[in-house]
């Protein structure tokens, strides 16, 4: 039997997807580990997947004008998604190419009617490439939607929340591959030297302005590298840099963090610590306690014990109280759409009042956890503002020994005041700002 190719085997991940109703990374997971690929295919793959299903309502409404209303079956449908995404988005693809590796696959996973079905809808497609340009019927919501590719209920919230250019920006920052983000570990190194070691090792590296620890890289596999491997850098997204900052431990204090996996924010809360004092580092997930390990052993870290529980039972475990909490709360995760694309086709405005319900009981359960004159961060990878705002606002309105700490401004960079509250007291940075995740953080203050 021949090997699979790039593209037979990102189809079989696409369609597993729409089989299982499962999430793209967890099925690419799951096929490129049974695949005997090459790492320059494996980029291929993925790319493949995550790029159909972020194009998905762009590719289905162009589709749609070769096929109309014929019942196509699901794999012949996702074959032509891949192919549709190949021709208008990876320039590096000639279109014939696509076209041709299309039709083999058709022929040898249907037959000869399949294929030729195959072949005059991409033809078709490549002879009427103003397609491409042609707008959606009806309001703007549905325009940008489909131009876009992001659900129209999406669309509509973001308008309200942030006008319609803004939401425009939102959405092409979400439709664009993110950038390598790494964290240098202060305990082992220093930013600049490790500047020097990368850009030695041919690597175009340039430091953030979003953190003094922060390095953006050009790309290639930052974990494969003797400098991850020995713990002088981790990878975190920008913007999740900026909570440690925000939760802004001092060494020798207790800190809780209390949803820790895979461990990222942790490990920076210890090396602000100068890997002294102590971090309770807790998560709800068992399998993910040995990431929170791993992470903080390789990094050379020894004041984070890892322990397994309901953030909700935390208050019952008799852990006493702490100078510093992060509740890093679950949520939608609209922030991160580029790297889970499956995000915006799987969620719903339900889904945010249902999670949102969570967030402030969290919230609430774990503020009795703060030592009085501590501080409680709370941070979500989300932009709605019922995830968000209204429920900070709300905590503070109901739990009066809480007040909203005004200094946050001072530890965070001036570059990202200006995306805050006026309290000055929380933060919401959008996908475009800083071409960084989605993020949004309040510090809050126990009262002496």
């Amino acid at each position: 039997m021949a090997k699979k190719g790039a593209r037979d085997i990102a189809l079989d991940v696409l369609n597993r997807v729409d089989e299982h109703k499962s999430y793209s990374n967890l099925e690419l997971r799951n096929v490129l580990d049974r695949s005997e690929i090459s790492s320059v295919d494996a980029g291929l793959v993925t790319e493949l997947v995550y790029g159909t299903i972020q194009r998905k309502l762009t590719l289905e409404f162009v589709l749609s004008q070769f096929v109309g209303g014929k019942k196509v079956q699901t794999w012949v449908r996702n074959l032509l998604l891949l192919s549709l995404y190949q021709i208008r988005f990876l320039d590096r693809i000639p279109e014939r190419a696509a076209v041709h590796e299309a039709v083999e696959i058709a022929k040898r996973r249907g037959h000869q009617g399949i294929a030729s079905m195959v072949n005059g809808v991409l033809r078709n497609v490549l002879r009427q490439p103003e397609v491409w340009d042609r707008l959606p019927k009806g309001d703007a919501v549905k325009q940008i939607a489909v131009t876009h590719s992001h659900p129209e209920w999406l669309i509509r919230e973001w308008i309200k929340l942030y006008g319609e250019e803004a939401t425009k920006a939102i959405c092409d920052a979400n439709n664009r591959a993110p950038h390598t983000s790494i964290r240098v570990n202060p305990l082992k190194t220093t930013r600049d030297e490790l500047l020097t070691k990368l850009r030695e090792d041919g690597s175009e590296a340039v430091a953030s302005v979003l953190s003094d620890q922060g390095i953006i890289l050009d790309g290639g596999h930052a974990a494969g590298t003797r400098w991850f491997k020995e713990g002088y850098y981790t990878l975190q997204d920008e913007s999740s840099m900026l909570v440690a900052s925000a939760v802004a431990p001092q060494p020798g204090m207790r800190v809780l963090d209390a949803c820790a996996a895979p461990g990222g924010k942790t490990s920076h809360l210890a090396e602000k610590m100068d890997n002294r004092g102590e971090i309770i580092a807790n998560d709800v997930h068992p399998h993910k306690r040995e990431l929170i390990a791993g992470t903080a052993k390789r990094l050379g870290i020894s004041i984070m014990e890892t322990m397994v529980c309901d953030a909700l039972d935390l208050p019952e475990k008799g852990l006493g109280l702490f100078d510093r909490v992060l509740l890093d709360a679950p949520c939608t995760g609209f922030g991160v759409i580029r790297r889970k694309p499956d995000l915006k086709w799987n969620k719903s405005k339900e889904d945010v009042r249902s999670i949102a319900q969570l967030q402030y009981q969290l919230l609430v359960g774990l503020s009795t956890m703060v030592a009085p004159g501590g501080t409680l961060v709370y941070s979500t990878c989300t932009m709605e503002p019922m995830e968000n705002q209204d429920i900070v606002r709300r905590f503070v309105d109901k739990q009066p020994e809480f007040v909203l700490d005004e200094t946050l401004r001072d530890d965070l960079p001036a570059v990202v005041r200006d995306k805050m509250d006026e309290s000055g007291a929380f933060v919401q940075i959008l996908p475009h700002h800083f071409d960084s995740d989605g993020f949004f953080i309040a510090r809050l203050r126990r009262k002496d």
